[in-house]
């Protein structure tokens, strides 16, 4: 059938954008089994911050819901954050027992591929690992769109893929949120839609020589949506726009050899928590659309996605 097609299709391509952004997590693994708790942190602070605004995006457009009706749409979005120069390089410092302690620009997570090396007394060197070289970080889900009920939509995000064959190993990414007109409540017409959504997500990627989670993490979004449609029931232009409040956090589980032995560290990275504006626009022709928009968070953030139902 068409739809199961479309289905098999649709989760290929998210699991393949998906590791395209963390990808060879047993090389970050590797790289960070030289760091301890300090320096593994800054090296991966960028790319949890550039994850998570991966995260918060692609959930929100048409502010227009009907208080009644049915509705089941599978939706496909690809999200790309903008890694920025700042993201690229921390301040780093020799582990202990290098001397002389000596402090470096050396790469994140997801800055350049290659080391940086200092030389020690008696000719010994350290080398800060190097990053996954990334010029952005791509992220991508399967959605599905329920509703109505009140002027309420649920939405729901959902990806599954053991790879086991793989460096990533199991990654998985379950989000659940709603979205849920304003319009309805006011009492003068207004030029546009308005409505107001929530999300919260959970993921987890790849396994670390323990066997444990190498990464796990969790994101939520709450803002105010307004959109306008022109054209025919049917076949029409709908610019949107959306401010909105997101953060994320991650734990990293990986262990170190910095002191010389093997040691297992957890990171608990800092959450990030930011204002979101998105705009962009959807067409939707019959029972086809597409979208495409624009978010910032002082980073940037493309979406752009697949709609395939009424």
């Amino acid at each position: 059938m068409l739809s199961k097609r479309f289905l098999v299709v649709g989760a290929l391509l998210a699991v393949i954008v998906l590791l395209a952004g963390p990808a060879g997590a047993s090389q970050l693994e590797d790289n960070l089994s030289v760091y301890s708790e300090k320096n593994a942190t800054g090296y991966m602070q960028p790319l949890a911050d550039l994850i998570g605004a991966d995260l918060n995006s692609g959930l929100f457009r048409s502010a227009d819901i009907p208080v009644s009706g049915f509705l089941l749409s599978l939706e496909i979005p690809v999200m790309m954050t903008k890694v920025r120069d700042k993201d690229r390089t921390f301040r780093a410092t020799t582990e202990e027992g290098f001397f002389p302690e000596q402090t470096v620009d050396a790469p994140t997570a997801v800055g350049p591929g290659e080391a940086v090396i200092v030389d020690g007394v008696g000719g010994t060197q350290f080398a800060f690992p190097g990053g996954l070289d990334q010029n952005s970080v791509p992220l991508a889900s399967l959605q599905f769109r329920i509703g109505r009920l009140y002027g309420t939509e649920a939405i729901v995000r959902y990806v599954s893929a053991d790879v086991s064959d793989e460096e990533l190993g199991k990654v998985t990414l379950f989000g659940l949120g709603a979205q849920h007109s304003i319009s309805q409540y006011l009492d003068k017409q207004l030029p546009l839609e308005l409505s107001a959504g929530l999300f919260w997500q959970t993921y987890k990627i790849g396994k670390n020589s323990a066997g444990g989670d190498l990464i796990k993490g969790s994101a939520f979004t709450i803002g105010a949506q307004g959109s306008k449609k022109f054209g025919q029931p049917m076949i029409y232009v709908e610019p949107y726009g959306g401010l909105s409040i997101d953060t994320h956090s991650m734990d990293i589980a990986y262990e170190s050899e910095a002191s010389g032995e093997p040691e297992d560290v957890t990171l608990n990275l800092e959450r990030s928590t930011n204002i979101h504006l998105t705009v962009g626009a959807l067409f939707k022709i019959y029972y086809i659309g597409g979208y495409i928009d624009y978010g910032f968070t002082g980073r940037s953030t493309w979406t752009a996605g697949l709609i395939i139902g009424n």
